[in-house]
């Protein structure tokens, strides 16, 4: 009972973060590895737990759904899917150990993503313009990364693109919901078919994600976004440096 209560908090925490500024799943994975789940199947049971909850949004967003530039988003999702497959079996053919060193790095580009994203999305627009084709390339790669990990992944696609639209970011976020749901959706059917969830925990987990989700869009229209932002990044990277320590000080310290 106590797992099924940190999960289901976790979740609810994850679910608020996603809905304000994104990085949920900073949340949602440390507290599936603390209540015993294996750092693999804790990552595909988060991606699972939080999908329903960027589904929703996704949704949400459905009527300023469009192209990107000159490519086409069903070109953009298409890519995005075989990527997000792609992620997936390559997480699922990866050990625990080896997911626990490479982890601390993940946790670290998504930081930074969060962080520095769109700054150097508008840095990158000031002086480069890049082609269509190049764009549906790094979107493959992306999709990959999220189908594997995923964190902070619509904040990289956004500064991707910024070199190929020129509308607001905020014009972008019907696409980029769908996109990033498109490379989970594909990830949370391979690891059902795998077997790979651990679903008492990540049901516990999705239902918290989901009033999460919804109290936080509420507390977003009210909570100042600079302070939502600031709380959101000392969390990321506090634990970020957390796995960081837990992973390599051991072996430091031996030596």
């Amino acid at each position: 009972m106590e797992t099924i209560l940190l999960t289901f908090a976790a979740g609810g925490t994850a679910g608020a973060m996603n809905a304000l500024a994104g990085g949920g799943s900073f949340v949602s994975l440390p507290a599936l590895i603390a209540a015993g789940v294996p750092p693999v199947q804790a990552n595909t049971s988060s991606t699972v737990a939080l999908f329903p909850g960027g589904l929703a949004s996704a949704w949400a967003y459905r009527d300023g759904l469009g192209p990107i530039g000159s490519v086409p988003l069903r070109a953009l999702l298409v890519a995005t899917l075989c990527g997000g497959l792609l992620g997936a079996l390559l997480l699922l053919r990866t050990s625990s150990a080896a997911f626990s060193v490479v982890l601390p790095w993940l946790l670290l580009a998504a930081s930074l993503a969060l962080a520095f994203g769109r700054r150097i999305g508008a840095a990158l627009r000031a002086r480069w313009r890049i082609h269509g084709h190049a764009v549906l390339a790094i979107q493959f790669a992306l999709g990959i990364y999220g189908g594997y990990f995923g964190g902070a992944v619509g904040i990289m696609m956004l500064a991707i693109w910024g070199l190929l639209d020129q509308r607001e970011l905020q014009q972008l976020n019907a696409p980029r919901t769908l996109l990033v749901s498109a490379a989970n959706l594909v990830a949370v059917l391979a690891f059902i078919v795998a077997d790979a969830v651990h679903w008492p925990v990540t049901l516990a987990m999705l239902a918290g994600a989901l009033l999460g989700g919804y109290g936080g869009a509420h507390l977003g229209r009210r909570a100042p976004p600079a302070i939502v932002r600031r709380i959101t990044l000392l969390a990321t990277f506090c634990i970020t440096l957390v796995f960081f320590v837990k992973t390599y000080a051991p072996a430091l310290l031996q030596r």
